[in-house]
């Protein structure tokens, strides 16, 4: 199996020029980072963890920004999104800023997507959550077609322009893999649509086998499974690796640098015997 990361890149925790290079140098292979625009001050949506939401979703950098540092500092690890928030995104920006982040990677970003939860964050932006799941896909097939037609136009019901030219385009082609997150049946049918990987989140270890299964009879075997912020304990590891799952992006907490890197050390002992 391979081992990345996924993290919460803040103002107040370990900075991504110090990051990038201490994964590559423990043998981690990807880092993916959270985004929340901003956390609205009156919210009814719970939190998908359940209690209070945590310090650092009100503190997140900007995902591109901060994989751009990185990018800059390292050689070969992946760097990605976990996840965009598409549903509050402008399409023609974001593939820009994809594109952008995949040129200046030498070809190593990671696109990580999935429909959100934050119901008064998606209406700050503008998106109606009802909707959510039809716009997030609309929006995913524009930038497609805005990375691969030099070109490209879209008409849809929430997306829609005529034949326009955008660069830069990306050096992966046909474009930089997707990685879909989201546990439900119209997920599945998002990975089998345009995924090049599941990304399942905070599933019961027992449950894991039925899902991917359950993803494998809508997806097929093409799909890779990238188990996002994953246990590192040993039960967990043999289980990973029995159900056949490609990567485990290990959750990495925000921590000040010092901290961090013990923390990495730890990580990269506990995952040594299954890589």
């Amino acid at each position: 199996m391979k081992f990345g990361v996924s993290t919460f890149v803040t103002d107040e925790g370990i900075g991504p020029k110090a990051l990038g290079p201490a994964l590559e140098e423990r043998g981690f292979d990807s880092l993916l980072l959270a985004e929340h625009s901003h956390i609205p001050v009156k919210r009814e949506s719970p939190y998908p963890g359940g209690g209070e939401l945590p310090r650092i979703y009100y503190r997140t950098l900007d995902p591109f920004v901060a994989l751009a540092a990185a990018a800059s500092v390292t050689r070969d690890l992946l760097l990605g999104t976990g996840i965009a928030l598409v549903i509050q995104r402008d399409p023609i920006h974001t593939a820009k800023e994809v594109a952008s982040l995949d040129l200046i990677s030498g070809g190593r970003a990671v696109f990580g997507v999935g429909a959100g939860w934050n119901r008064e964050e998606m209406r700050n932006h503008g998106t109606d959550p009802a909707v959510r799941g039809r716009l997030m896909d609309e929006r995913i097939r524009a930038m497609i077609e805005l990375w691969t037609k030099e070109e490209a136009e879209f008409h849809g019901d929430f997306v829609d322009f005529d034949p326009v030219y955008a660069w830069p385009k990306p050096v992966q082609k046909p474009h930089p893999p997707i990685w879909v997150g989201g546990d439900s049946e119209r997920a599945f049918e998002r990975v089998a649509a345009y995924g090049a990987a599941w990304m399942p989140s905070a599933l019961p270890l027992e449950k894991l086998g039925e899902r991917i299964a359950r993803m494998r009879r809508t997806a097929g075997d093409r799909p890779s499974v990238v188990v996002y912020a994953g246990r590192h304990d040993r039960k967990a590891l043999d289980t990973y690796a029995e159900l056949g799952v490609e990567r485990v992006l290990l959750y990495l907490p925000t921590l000040p640098e010092n901290e961090t890197l013990r923390t990495l050390d730890e990580l990269a002992e506990a995952t040594s015997g299954h890589r």
